[in-house]
């Protein structure tokens, strides 16, 4: 039976303030008159939501997974307009989770219910559904709260989710015209290795013909396709689980995300990305009266890579020294040599080697030509390790090079100095979403025209390898 708090006054005017037990309020509320007193204020015990009747909580549906970020954002939308309206926030949150779809979303807003019910506020509520409400959410929550401000938190909070909602949507829908394009190109051409090369095979054997270089690297590409299919899985699982289990390690992550960072073209898409997305968060914190150092604390979560949680960190930790945040964060922009960063550019530059030595060594074995498979796999050797040295000397000459720009420095520099932080965060972000907005078409309108140049070279290959012994045959022929 739920324990109740109460204040009341008694029939001289004192205020009483005791605790009572009832199966419900209304109960609660026939007890304390019955006493005598007038109920002013009741509410249930905090930390007594466990002790509710099983009739009283809801059911929950069953969910797997999390809940989609698109649902939180129209829900923040909604509670904000219902708090702009006056509404009670228990009452708001009940009306959002009627309408809510059964889901991880819904299973969350019943709980928060039930935690407002127990004298919670909406912030400490929230966070008992970590997979639902990020830190950021709930301490913005909290800001809003200690401000007397929700409903202008609220509006803040969904503004923020959308605009990121809307760049992470614009970047996916830039990529599926290229990977579906690559998916049916490369389920066509493995049609043709494995369905029409093995038929032509089978008819220049009958006829006897002198085969040139390009047919034979065509027939031992279908025969790996055909025989040794499993390597063509096997070899890019390995580089996968190799880079999986080296980034287990801390020093593996950094490494790894140091590596990505220094991608030509998506190293600097995602290094955009990266800087539009913490600094309208720091923004959004520090705009809701977050303090500056547990805002820190949250936009390094947020940041998703490693060497940019290292420079979040380093900048809390001068804060705390009494130092300001641009001078930090300048000083720790240049991200230096890192071993295990060379090795994922070495791991990179000799996947495509390993895969063509694979081949070699698989049509070799295939035609039985011992001094044909040692030279191809001289030269395999030697494109491995020419590509691998290629790759680490890019990485030498790129590793200095700055992952904040001087302007963010500066901009956060005069933020500081007028009081403006929040402002100057919001237009560093804005600058960032235009630009990875630019890249990201550019992407995709270079991507189109490099997808038809290899897919015209296939082919192209496909047909010359092809037609050269069938003119050999017809021009002896005639």
């Amino acid at each position: 039976m739920p324990t109740f708090q109460f204040e009341a006054m008694d029939a001289t005017g004192q205020e009483i303030k005791d605790i009572i037990e009832a199966a419900t309020e209304e109960e609660a509320q026939t007890t304390i008159r019955q006493m005598g007193y007038f109920v002013t204020k009741i509410q249930v015990k905090k930390g007594t939501a466990a002790k509710l009747a099983p009739g009283q909580r809801k059911k929950r549906p069953f969910a797997i997974g999390g809940a989609k970020t698109k649902h939180i954002c129209a829900f923040t939308r909604q509670l904000s307009i219902l708090q702009d309206a006056g509404l009670p926030i228990l009452r708001s949150l009940k009306i959002l989770e009627n309408n809510s779809k059964p889901g991880k979303l819904k299973n969350a807003l019943m709980d928060t219910c039930d935690e407002i019910e127990t004298g919670s506020t909406l912030s400490e509520a929230m966070s008992k559904s970590p997979k639902v409400f990020s830190r950021l959410y709930v301490n913005m929550i909290k800001a809003g709260e200690a401000g007397g401000a929700l409903e202008t938190i609220l509006q803040r909070l969904a503004d923020f989710l959308e605009s990121s909602e809307a760049l992470k949507r614009k970047v996916k829908g830039a990529l599926i015209y290229p990977i579906a394009v690559v998916i049916i190109a490369g389920l066509i051409l493995t049609l043709i290795m494995i369905v029409i090369v093995p038929t032509f095979e089978k008819m220049f054997e009958e006829f006897g013909l002198p085969l040139p270089a390009p047919t034979l690297l065509l027939i031992a590409m279908s025969n790996y396709i055909v025989k040794y299919w499993f390597l063509m899985l096997l070899i890019p699982f390995c580089y996968w689980l190799t880079t999986k289990l080296v980034r287990k390690f801390k020093h593996g992550r950094m490494g790894y995300d140091m590596f990505m960072l220094k991608l030509p073209v998506f190293g600097k898409l995602m290094e955009k990305n990266i800087m539009a997305r913490t600094t309208r968060t720091l923004g959004t914190l520090v705009s809701s009266g977050v303090p500056i150092l547990e805002a820190l604390n949250i936009t390094r979560e947020t940041a998703g890579n490693a060497l940019f949680e290292r420079i979040f960190t380093k900048v809390t930790e001068a804060i705390r020294e009494g130092e300001v945040i641009s001078k930090p964060m300048r000083e720790h922009s240049t991200p230096g040599f890192h071993p295990l960063a060379a090795f994922f550019w070495v791991l990179l530059g000799t996947f495509p080697g390993v895969m063509i030595l694979s081949v070699a060594l698989t049509a070799g074995r295939a035609t039985g030509n011992k001094k044909s498979m040692e030279s191809l796999v001289v030269v395999g050797a030697m494109t491995v390790g020419i590509a691998a040295v290629v790759c680490v000397l890019f990485y030498l000459m790129k590793m200095r090079s700055r992952v904040i720009d001087e302007l963010v420095v500066n901009m956060v520099d005069v933020g500081e100095e007028t009081g403006e932080l929040d402002t100057m965060l919001y237009k560093v972000a804005d600058t960032y979403d235009d630009e990875v907005n630019v890249m990201t078409e550019g992407l995709t309108r270079l991507i189109e025209p490099l997808l038809i140049c290899f897919l015209g070279v296939s082919v192209g290959f496909i047909v010359i390898s092809l037609f050269m012994p069938l003119v050999s045959m017809i021009t002896s022929l005639a």
